[in-house]
């Protein structure tokens, strides 16, 4: 197939399935905002950061491990077998400390990331029921990955899409009907990876299977060869939580619980933004992983551009919608009416959306420079767009501006990490011309 049509049939499908994935976490903050009002959606993005770090724990074990698993069987390398059954073994054992944490101190966690006695009250039940199922919800990662890796992009979709219908179906089931509220959302959630898990196992029966599961104890020698290809994909997802929680304490400190409830709203937006560009990255990372292992630069770096263009026009696509619909956003979570958080929420997603036009970008050059095995240029544009320019923007914007600093951080921080990107690449390419 062409190297073209199999970049947008690989990057198609998996937007759509990391779309599902995106759009139940609305669903589950509009019923929960139903159920709980301002505080229930407060209490959602205090734990956004939480989810987002088990989220990124499981996502560099997974893309890191399926991108040198890609590479190797590229190359007829038959080691490449042992990343799947190391990838399993590593999430269940770094799962326990967050299982520990549901089982004996999910107050205290919520109470750490900023909730008054009134949210960590609200919240004990849901915090516990999630936490608890951690291994679950990593495991899913790493088994779509693979699958997508191991050339069955179609399974892997359908996996996560039928996962999140699951979860938006019992939302409303354990939530209403059974009256179990937020607890039933957390319930919900939970169990939404297994379904996805045990979809996606159909591949292992495949005749052109390649993944197995070899019985071996935990190598911290594979993982530390996987890890580095798959830092792009951790400070992803901790980026944020980083941006959740330093916005947290921020918006506490400028306005309240009302205007962590208005970042509440943006941010779960902002989830759907951010899965789509991970889709663009993550569906090129396949191709891009044979490509290098085929030591084929051009085919690569076609893909590269592929990849640039089309985060563009998704983030021209995705900016004027919700420029024409910010209001309707706003209402559809907006359960009690309440006019200041509106006000803050409107100003908010018009101001922060406009990073997309850089974050994709941002996105797609650290999954490529991860697939091509430039584990550290990748690092650099990660931990730059996560965690550095995105901290000292915000404090210093919003010591400024006070909250209009704050929305913009998002945007001048992905701007400035697109012109550091931009020079990485730029000075590979023209290392490799002088040594051509």
């Amino acid at each position: 197939m062409d190297l073209k049509k199999q970049f947008f049939k690989y990057v198609s499908q998996n937007i759509f399935g990391l779309l599902g994935t995106s759009c139940y976490i609305l669903v589950d903050t509009y019923f929960i905002a139903q159920v709980a009002g301002t505080d229930g959606v407060t209490l959602l993005n205090l734990c956004l950061p939480i989810y987002n770090f088990m989220f990124a724990i499981g996502s560099m074990i997974a893309l890191g491990s399926a991108t040198r698993y890609a590479i190797l069987k590229a190359q007829g390398d038959s080691r490449c077998s042992r990343y799947f059954s190391n990838a399993i073994l590593w999430a269940v054992l770094l799962s326990i400390p967050f299982m520990l944490a549901g089982a004996f101190c999910p107050g205290k966690l919520l109470g750490l990331m900023g909730g008054d006695a009134g949210i960590v009250a609200l919240g004990v039940g849901y915090t516990r029921i999630f936490l608890l199922f951690t291994p679950f919800f990593m495991c899913n990662y790493i088994v779509s990955a693979f699958v997508r890796n191991d050339g069955d992009p179609s399974l892997a979709m359908a996996a996560t899409l039928s996962g999140s219908l699951f979860n938006v179906v019992f939302d409303y089931i354990f939530m209403f009907p059974m009256g179990l509220g937020l607890p039933g959302a957390a319930l919900a959630t939970a169990v939404s990876p297994l379904l996805s898990i045990a979809i996606c196992s159909r591949h292992f029966f495949k005749k052109d299977n390649g993944v197995e599961f070899v019985r071996q104890l935990p190598s911290v020698k594979l993982l530390g060869q996987s890890c580095p290809l798959g830092v792009s994909g951790f400070v992803g997802e901790m980026s944020s939580g980083v941006t959740t929680t330093v916005f947290n304490f921020l918006l506490l400190g400028l306005a309240g619980n009302v205007a962590v409830a208005a970042y509440g709203v943006v941010a779960n937006c902002a989830l759907v933004a951010t899965a789509i560009f991970n889709g663009v990255a993550q569906g090129a990372q396949p191709l891009v992983s044979q490509c290098c292992g085929k030591n084929d630069r051009e085919g690569a770096k076609r893909l590269l551009v592929l990849g640039s263009c089309t985060a563009l026009c998704l983030a021209a696509v995705l900016y004027g919608v919700v420029f024409g619909a910010t209001d309707s956003i706003v209402a559809f979570f907006n359960s009690e009416g309440s006019l200041e958080m509106a006000r803050y929420a409107h100003t908010g997603m018009r101001l922060y959306f406009l990073g997309y036009f850089f974050a994709g970008f941002n996105i797609v050059a650290a999954g490529y420079l991860s697939a091509v095995n430039r584990p550290v240029e990748a690092s650099i544009t990660s931990i730059c767009r996560g965690m550095v320019t995105i901290v000292g923007c915000s404090l210093v914007l919003s010591a400024w501006l006070g909250m209009t600093g704050v929305w913009a951080a998002f945007a001048v921080s992905e701007m400035l990490t697109a012109l550091l990107t931009l020079g990485l690449l730029f000075r590979r390419r023209r290392a490799e011309n002088k040594s051509a």
